[in-house]
């Protein structure tokens, strides 16, 4: 069976989806979030994916616990070649800059590297609040998120980003749902009615790439 047509589990949902799945969690509720990213990451370990996190509001020694005393079983913590957390900066902003450009290639060579190494496939998730702290290039956050739509046709990794929606404004909430396929509402993944096609996105922006 192709990578295409592979089905996988997110955990916190009793349906399977084929790989490559682009999310948006925008939520309120810190409680159930915990619930859904706990869920997501456990069901990537049980069906061999390689797993990764990048946190924003903890540190990554803290996620770990915090996973654990969830119940999850993570491998142990030298095994960071099935599971890793990251600090979000590090993995978004390595030089304090956000390229756009560079996270994307980043995204397919982990997504390649995973597959290289045995796995069934790759999921990642990432606490969107970074970007509000004017690091620069975290303008063009918007543009990378439509841009991930095309790396996941080759690539497909399965990812869910996370938005607060009590920090991000209204304005940014819309444009985040413009470049995600999927949402995460309420604990079910459904179809997002206001995804537009990267193209289609990064023209009407007057972007082209």
């Amino acid at each position: 069976m192709t990578e295409e047509k592979r089905m996988t589990s997110f955990g916190f949902t009793s349906e399977r989806f084929p790989a490559g799945c682009h999310m948006c969690y925008i939520y309120n509720d810190e409680e159930e979030r915990q619930e859904v990213m706990a869920r997501y990451i456990e069901s990537g370990l049980a069906e061999d994916e390689y797993v990764f996190y990048l946190v924003d509001n903890m540190t990554p020694e803290a996620m770990r616990s915090h996973l654990l005393e969830k119940g999850i079983q993570l491998p142990p913590d030298a095994d960071e070649r099935r599971f890793k957390i990251f600090q979000a900066t590090e993995g978004y902003c390595p030089e304090g800059v956000f390229s756009p450009d560079t996270m994307l290639h980043k995204l397919g060579d982990i997504y390649q590297r995973s597959i290289a190494g045995g796995f069934a496939g790759c999921r990642g998730m990432g606490e969107m609040t970074w970007a509000l702290r004017d690091i620069p290039g975290s303008e063009r956050l918007i543009e990378y998120e439509a841009r991930i739509n095309q790396v996941v046709r080759t690539n497909p990794l399965n990812a869910i980003c996370q938005y607060n929606a009590n920090l991000f404004d209204g304005a940014t909430i819309f444009k985040v749902l413009n470049v995600h396929p999927m949402m995460v509402v309420r604990g079910q993944v459904v179809k997002n009615p206001y995804y537009m096609p990267p193209e289609a996105y990064l023209a009407s922006q007057s972007l082209s790439f």
